[in-house]
């Protein structure tokens, strides 16, 4: 393997790991050398992906957690660092969402969008920062969204916890690049996964429109967004920081 993106001895924890965008992205840098440690709630599906990575020999393991809850995250990478001895990659995936107008939306519908995909980035970037310094420095990956660029009617709680991803992941960048710790953030379009199900039911033509605008002339599969992930992981982006990339098949720059 190419040694710049090479991952063996590397450990990676990474939030909502047991499916969608986040498994995909546990494959890849399981596939490039790392030990993945899959954070969720859901410990049936927890188990499954553990299966999943352990079959491209990975020593995966998963830790149950609630990543908007300060206490919970503090015994999540306290545990995982003790196993482990390190901690090298975060990946800040967890994500939640509820289709809604501004005028429908609860104000704690708002808070569980915010907690779950904007605080727990906010916690788990904290929390890992005295191991991944310990480490000599690492990378912290953090998933926003083409809702970080664009507004969406249905989904004002989610555009916006998305577009703080970007603001916090060039705030943590500048911060921390004195520990040699690299910060970005991955910006995905639409995916096949669990969260998109929804969309495509309530949103009459939508998998018919994002066809039709992607440059690619499809919608994302997990598998499309491993090897991003493994470049931002990776020695390959050690002078890479503070930086959004969108992983969309060209539909943010089309029409």
């Amino acid at each position: 393997m190419f040694t710049l993106f090479d991952l063996t001895g590397k450990v990676a924890l990474v939030t909502g790991g047991n499916g969608g965008i986040g498994l995909g992205m546990a494959q890849g840098l399981a596939k490039a050398g790392a030990r993945v440690i899959v954070a969720a709630r859901n410990a049936q599906k927890s188990a499954a992906a553990v299966e999943a990575l352990k079959a491209l020999g990975s020593d995966s393991f998963a830790l149950e957690a609630d990543v908007s809850d300060e206490v919970s995250v503090k015994k999540l990478f306290d545990e995982a660092a003790a196993r482990c001895g390190r901690l090298d990659i975060l990946v800040n995936n967890a994500g939640t969402t509820v289709r809604k107008p501004v005028d429908q939306l609860a104000l704690d519908e708002w808070h569980k969008v915010m907690d779950t995909n904007l605080t727990s980035a906010f916690l788990c970037s904290r929390a890992a920062h005295p191991h991944l310094k310990a480490a000599g420095g690492g990378k912290i990956i953090n998933i926003g969204s083409m809702m970080s660029i664009f507004g969406a009617a249905y989904a004002p709680a989610y555009a916006a916890s998305k577009a703080g991803i970007v603001q916090l992941t060039k705030s943590t960048a500048l911060s921390w690049a004195p520990d040699n710790i690299q910060v970005n953030a991955i910006l995905p379009g639409w995916f096949e996964t669990e969260l998109t199900d929804g969309a495509r039911s309530q949103v009459p033509g939508l998998y018919e429109r994002v066809t039709a605008r992607a440059a690619a002339g499809r919608w994302g599969q997990p598998a499309d967004i491993a090897g991003t992930a493994v470049f931002l992981a990776s020695a390959a982006s050690d002078y890479v920081t503070g930086t959004a990339i969108p992983v969309d098949g060209g539909f943010s720059i089309s029409g």
